[in-house]
């Protein structure tokens, strides 16, 4: 055999980065948690190349010239040829694997899900007694996982993971750079022990509690001054329980306002997804004074008569991205807000940059997007858009009053679709409730550069109801290419328009004279994305050994 002419594959292994990017890291809870970066393919072998080389280029003449010594490299050739094309092969099957995980519930042991963030250190709640029974309390299980993990908070963070079972609980404080993690079949049960719930100062963009003067209960899962927090899960549950409370304050017994089941306050880089909220006692996830916030995946469910079950509340909050959510509620589905009254002019922290889309409501006595009522920092810059409305009271509604000041401008809405609703339009300058009687009888509230467009709806009672305040009317609002099928048994006037100013085009029924037809005009919807639109998510995993 000619050994000059043998031509021999040679394995180039990945550069010392590319290895750099995979990391198997264990914590001392024994809960390892495994880091997949963005690339889909990732670990790959599929970089790699097997390149042709002559080897006369790395044999010796004294080599070719010792036939004992050349029989031996060629089995050794041979053998590095079929451990590198075996590696190859179970790299590409490696691979295939991986891509399809989200196909499967996990992968070798390990739970997949999405986040901005993967985390290099996790534990299980179980680590630290936490006991799924639904009877014992695990409010400090909780707590003391979470202060014990925050030692991470600048050594790449770290996931707490609650494992199958009813954790029942009180209030507990998050810490940055975390993952709050449940399990699909995990279940975080409120306590009904008012022990458990601190109280806490007001809001002070609100000055008072929403259901009685002075302090609130703390929410159930609570943070304030935050960085990067994610609270997610395969469709886990978090369970208020609020029944007892929504009797209480139906009878007039609340002293304190109630809970919320989620609050993030003077935080940013949040995400909350994957996650099922059902029955709070009051509104369900309350990000607050806080940034860089995307809220994804999320099903909320309440009685459609629970009292103020607002589903998803951004409060004086920037760049704000709520996408494919469900929700049920007892009142709106998404209610936009930043302060009440003189409360909220003294704070001055608008709502701005807020994306909402595909969303699916479901709220019979409130809107499915309402802006206000406590709207005293202001609104702005809200994108609305692939809604679906079902049995709702109204789709956007906005709800101010003398006293409120501030603003509600640059609103776009567009590819709603309604099914069953008493209004479409529902503009409000009389909402007359206040925090206490110190309210500014000067602070007129602006409400200029609405725009609605591509909408359909069905079965409607009363298309329009838009009521301005007298000397100071809302201004630029736009109505185009909109169909209403009215219900069989319609309002007596279809439209009802005061102190409003604006104009439509292909509208039917024709809207009030307030809105005059302008032909041919197709209401803004801007380009341009908001800078949380460009936010990612990447794909983790989390092994546990509490399946």
């Amino acid at each position: 055999m000619n050994f000059s002419l043998l031509q021999v594959p040679i394995f180039y292994t990945h550069s010392s980065k590319q290895e750099s990017n995979r990391k198997v890291v264990t914590s001392n809870m024994a809960s390892p948690f495994l880091y997949i970066n963005s690339n889909p393919h990732y670990p790959s072998t599929q970089n790699s190349d097997f390149k042709p080389e002559i080897i006369q280029d790395l044999l010796t003449m004294e080599l070719l010239k010792n036939p004992k010594k050349l029989h031996a490299m060629k089995v050794v050739l041979i053998l590095v040829m079929a451990f590198f094309c075996a590696e190859k092969v179970y790299g590409r099957n490696y691979n295939h694997r991986l891509r399809g995980r989200h196909h499967h519930h996990h992968f070798r042991g390990y739970i997949p899900y999405s986040a901005v963030t993967c985390r290099a250190h996790a534990a299980s709640l179980i680590d630290f007694g936490g006991v799924g029974d639904g009877k014992t309390s695990n409010t400090r299980a909780f707590q003391t996982a979470i202060d014990h993990l925050s030692q991470y908070r600048t050594r790449g963070g770290s996931l707490l993971y609650v494992p199958p079972g009813k954790y029942l609980t009180g209030s507990f404080n998050l810490t940055s750079h975390f993952t709050l993690f449940l399990h699909k079949d995990a279940v975080l049960l409120a306590t009904q022990d008012e022990n458990e719930w601190p109280v806490i100062a007001p809001l002070p963009s609100y000055g008072r509690g929403r259901d009685a003067d002075g302090g609130r209960y703390i929410s159930l899962i609570f943070g304030t001054n935050l960085t990067d927090v994610i609270i997610t899960g395969n469709n886990g549950t978090i369970d208020g329980q609020g029944e007892s409370w929504w009797v209480k304050f139906r009878k007039g017994q609340m002293k304190i306002t109630r809970p919320y089941l989620i609050e993030l306050m003077f935080s940013k880089n949040i995400q909350i997804s994957n996650l099922t909220l059902i029955n709070s006692p009051s509104w369900n996830l309350h990000p607050i004074y806080s940034s860089n916030i995307i809220i994804q995946g999320i099903t909320i469910l309440a009685p459609t008569r629970s009292p103020n079950t607002d589903g998803i509340n951004p409060d004086s909050c920037t760049n704000t991205r709520i996408e494919d959510c469900y929700i049920v509620s007892g009142d709106d589905c998404i209610a936009v807000k930043s302060g009440w009254d003189q409360y909220g002019i003294a704070f001055a922290m608008p709502t701005k940059q807020l994306v909402i889309r595909r969303l699916t409501c479901i709220s019979p006595t409130s809107a499915v997007i309402a802006l206000g009522s406590e709207m005293s920092g202001g609104i702005q810059d809200v994108r609305a858009e692939d809604i679906l409305a079902i049995n709702s009271e109204s789709a956007v509604r906005i709800k101010t009053a003398v006293g409120r000041g501030a603003f509600v401008k640059d609103i776009y809405v567009r590819r709603f679709t309604m099914k069953t609703m008493k209004w479409v339009f529902w503009m409000t300058g009389n909402y007359g409730s206040h925090p206490d009687d110190k309210w500014d009888r000067y602070a007129i509230p602006i409400i200029q550069n609405i725009n609605y467009r591509d909408m359909v709806a069905e079965n409607v009672t009363m298309a329009g109801r838009l009521e301005g305040i007298a000397n100071d009317p809302f201004t630029g609002i736009c109505i185009s290419n909109v169909t209403i099928g009215m219900a069989n048994a319609p309002k007596k006037y279809i439209w009802n328009c005061t102190n409003v100013e604006g104009i439509s085009s292909d509208v039917t029924p024709q809207p009030c004279a307030a809105l005059p037809v302008q032909g041919g005009k197709t209401c803004d919807f801007p380009q341009r994305k908001y800078p949380i639109e460009y936010v990612k998510v990447r794909s983790c995993f989390y092994r546990s050994n509490y399946m």
